[in-house]
């Protein structure tokens, strides 16, 4: 005898389609016109910074940088529909998140001028520091959502992972835990189908990432990544019933430059590749809606990239007159400073190490 004992799909979801047309069916009610315009700024804002810090890279003015060209919808959009108590927990792309959640830009910049002051989290910012080792930010995140369930606080942990992340031990550990335990843990799959120069065809034999969720017993739903609307749409649902345990949204997006910039992406992946998915940006794709409803034009654009130069370059030139304090070694490493690291500390103010 033989009988099926499960079964399962996989949805996938898109509101706003690559020519600006709206799917009025799936269009939340509650995102308003003038929250689709600050969805609007807000992704050009994570663009133009991510073009300054690139910019300053090459100059050797910052550190090497992961870009995020091409992701600004899956970053902006997931951003927006959190709440205010919620909890963020990024790798090292999510400069957009950071920026839509209102981290300082001076330290923004001050972090990738290779200073680890800037990788400080303010009080009361809801999120982490950047991590760079893959998917190692994914237990982290699981710990965190199960202190809020535990402590009955009705606060969500988002965090995010690349398509290379989810082949990490990491990634099934913390879906294994977040599922046993019915965390309020939302994990966004930032699909852009390259990890460093492995393609998301040789990542897996899955059909999608998505599916990987249903071993764990968790819920998932794959989204256009490059629709702001649909990635905005499917969190705010993630968060509104995690309550009840979490959910995985992969958002299919692509990384339109290199990994980071010591990287090449030219040596490994043809250009055709990369021009078909220009079609698809998601700037484009929400100034097109903008425009045909007559909430955007060339002054508003012209008025909004003025106003994002001139905060972008305030912030640069504060943060390049920081004066570095080498005791600085010493502080936001843990959460209380060691007894071995207090004598260090003192042995090289005693010798005049600082001078």
């Amino acid at each position: 005898m033989i009988n099926d004992v499960f079964k399962a799909d996989i949805k996938y979801m898109q509101v706003m389609d690559e020519s600006g047309n709206i799917d009025g069916e799936l269009f939340p009610k509650e995102l308003t016109d003038n929250m689709l315009i600050e969805i609007y700024r807000q992704m050009n804002f994570a663009r133009s910074v991510d073009a300054k810090v690139l910019s300053l890279q090459r100059q050797g003015r910052a550190a090497t940088y992961a870009p995020l060209l091409g992701q600004e919808a899956t970053q902006i959009g997931s951003a927006y529909a959190m709440r205010k108590d919620d909890f963020f927990v990024p790798n090292f792309r999510q400069h957009g998140v950071y920026l839509a959640r209102k981290f300082p830009l001076d330290l923004f910049f001050l972090y990738w001028r290779g200073f680890e002051e800037g990788n400080a989290i303010p009080v009361g910012f809801n999120g982490t520091p950047v991590t760079v080792p893959v998917s190692t930010q994914l237990p982290h995140a699981a710990g965190l959502a199960y202190s809020y369930k535990y402590k009955g606080l009705s606060s969500t942990v988002v965090t995010y992972v690349g398509d290379g992340g989810t082949s990490e031990g990491d990634f099934a550990e913390s879906l294994n835990f977040s599922g046993v335990f019915k965390l309020p843990l939302i994990f966004i799959i930032e699909n852009n189908q390259w990890a460093i120069s492995e393609s998301r065809k040789k990542q897996t034999a899955a059909g999608t990432l998505a599916q990987k969720a249903i071993a764990a017993g968790i819920d998932s739903i794959q989204v256009d990544g490059n629709d702001a609307i649909a990635v905005y749409k499917a969190t705010k649902d993630a968060i509104e019933k995690s309550a009840s345990g979490p959910m995985v949204i992969e958002c299919i997006t692509y990384r339109m430059t290199m990994h980071t910039t010591s990287d090449d992406p030219s040596k490994y992946r043809d250009q055709s590749e990369v021009d078909a998915w220009k079609r698809r940006d998601p700037i484009i794709r929400l100034s097109l809606y903008l425009r045909s409803k007559g909430l955007w034009n060339d002054d508003n654009e012209s008025e909004m990239h003025n106003a994002h130069a001139k905060q972008i370059d305030d912030a640069v030139a504060k943060a390049e007159t920081f004066k570095p304090n080498p005791k600085s070694i010493f502080e936001n490493v843990f959460e209380f400073t060691p007894n071995i690291l207090k004598d260090e500390e003192q042995e090289g103010i005693s010798n005049n190490f600082w001078q």
